[in-house]
């Protein structure tokens, strides 16, 4: 998570271009969790998306985040007229002793739970969380273009290999998102009822893919850009190469790697390329990779 708490990455352009979590995941993870409601931690909240979908549910919501700027985008982001119930706070899910013990009814973490020291958290979550509490964290890996399986082949290489944006992301973390937290396992002498809805997308097109859809939408290509630009492993592809201000070709600048994926995925889809210059405006329906786990506190 180390690339997310840098001063040079930017909260914003995080918020605009990551993809919302549907209604459907919200109602898994509230049916799942039984009452009562007071307390909810948010672990890696980045810039307060979960938390303002829960605030209606609880009666108060701590979220913390370790990157300052996420904590200042989350705070701008969530009137305090609005989501008077929610705090925000700069702290890693690593130290938790400004909560009382015992004191959470539910504790969530999204798209945040594989840079977690488990070593550390799960002793700090088994004294924070009520007997009965609910544990849910979940996360999305890559997205596939659903009815474009060469463009997204191409972007899987140009994510994945070893001469690209591969060897930047930062592990284990990414290894173990894209396993689905499966290397996350509750204590089973603390925790019980775990449970785990998954799917894994197929890149050979429409119904290849694995397990239950959570995460699907439509998006422009330009969107899917702007996307693309928040991985860390682009960041750190970029700094490592020096090319961390180097302008966007739609910025009117000379290009990266992200400019590069899309020329070459305009190759293999026809229909992309036909739009000549207009290929930012088509739209394309995604998947992607996801997990949800739960848990309860014994």
């Amino acid at each position: 998570m180390a690339t997310f708490a840098k001063s040079t990455f930017n909260a914003l352009t995080y918020a605009a271009f990551r993809p919302s979590y549907p209604p459907a995941l919200f109602k898994t993870v509230l049916s799942y969790h039984k009452p009562p409601s007071s307390l909810l931690l948010d672990l890696g909240c980045g810039h307060g998306l979960i938390s303002r979908e829960l605030s209606p549910s609880f009666t108060k919501i701590i979220a913390t985040d370790p990157s300052n700027s996420m904590i200042t985008q989350a705070i701008s982001s969530t009137p305090e007229e609005k989501y008077s119930n929610i705090e925000f706070r700069q702290a890693s899910a690593e130290d938790l002793s400004f909560i009382e013990d015992g004191s959470l009814d539910m504790v969530v973490a999204g798209q945040a739970a594989h840079w977690f020291d488990y070593s550390k958290v799960w002793p700090e979550l088994s004294k924070k969380v009520r007997r009965g509490g609910t544990l849910a964290f979940w996360g999305y890996k890559d997205n596939i273009f659903v009815e474009h399986p060469a463009a997204s082949k191409v972007m899987d290489w140009y994510c994945y290999g070893e001469k690209t944006m591969g060897p930047f992301w930062e592990q284990p973390g990414r290894g173990i998102l894209r396993e689905k937290y499966r290397a996350i396992v509750p204590p089973e002498s603390e925790w019980e009822d775990v449970r785990r809805v998954e799917y894994e997308p197929g890149l050979e097109g429409k119904g290849s893919g694995e397990g239950e859809v959570l995460m699907r939408g439509r998006m422009k290509l330009g969107e899917a850009e702007g996307y693309l630009r928040t991985f860390s492993a682009f960041h750190n592809w970029a700094s490592e190469k020096g090319n961390l201000g180097r302008k966007a070709k739609k910025d009117g600048g000379e290009g990266d790697i992200v400019d590069e994926l899309f020329e070459e995925m305009r190759k293999v889809e026809p229909e992309w390329k036909a739009a000549g210059e207009e290929w930012r405006d088509v739209e394309v329906e995604n998947e992607w990779g996801s997990v949800i786990l739960l848990a309860r506190r014994k």
